[in-house]
């Protein structure tokens, strides 16, 4: 990391490979060029998606990431990697529900191949997911702890030239 850059700029005439992983918790997709990272994205299921079987779940982490960057794929050619191997056979497959149209006509505005890719080798997309889920925990301890905050009570008094702090109060709830 010392040494090199840890993202890249784009070069767009260039090929792209985009890593994609789903998890019933999140989505995550590592965006690169010549084996170098030119973006990451992540996020958390919507309520809906969480019912989703995995072939589609996989298709949506797919979606995701060529919506995320449309701005540098649109005309590219590019490689998406899946662990999900029937997801290659995609365009071959004969009965879609309408979701799955509706996917399948979006990704006709890409150039790319659907490549199977082992799961346990999409560690960095994995870790998107994963570090996704984590943050939203941390986010909702936090909101915990604000509204803790509200029941603190403090007593100042201003004597001269120095602030007197007299009492606190913290609620039982606080110290869990």
């Amino acid at each position: 990391l010392t040494t090199s850059p840890i993202l890249v700029l784009p070069d767009t005439g260039e090929y792209f490979e985009v890593f994609c992983e789903a998890l019933h918790q999140g989505l995550g997709s590592v965006l690169m060029q010549e084996g170098r990272v030119v973006a990451y994205v992540s996020r958390q299921l919507k309520t809906l998606e969480r019912n989703y079987p995995t072939h589609d779940l996989k298709l949506v982490a797919v979606v995701f990431a060529l919506k995320s960057w449309r701005h540098y794929l649109y005309g590219a050619r590019l490689s998406v990697f899946s662990d999900h191997k029937s997801l290659k056979y995609l365009f071959d497959q004969k009965e879609l529900n309408l979701r799955q149209r509706r996917w399948m006509e979006f990704l006709k505005d890409f150039d790319f191949q659907l490549m199977y890719r082992l799961g346990k080798e999409s560690v960095v997309a994995d870790a998107l997911i994963r570090k996704s889920i984590h943050m939203s925990a941390m986010m909702i301890r936090e909101l915990e702890l604000i509204e803790q905050f509200r029941d603190l009570r403090l007593e100042v008094e201003v004597v001269q030239d120095h602030i007197s702090c007299s009492m606190i109060t913290i609620t039982n709830e606080f110290l869990r």
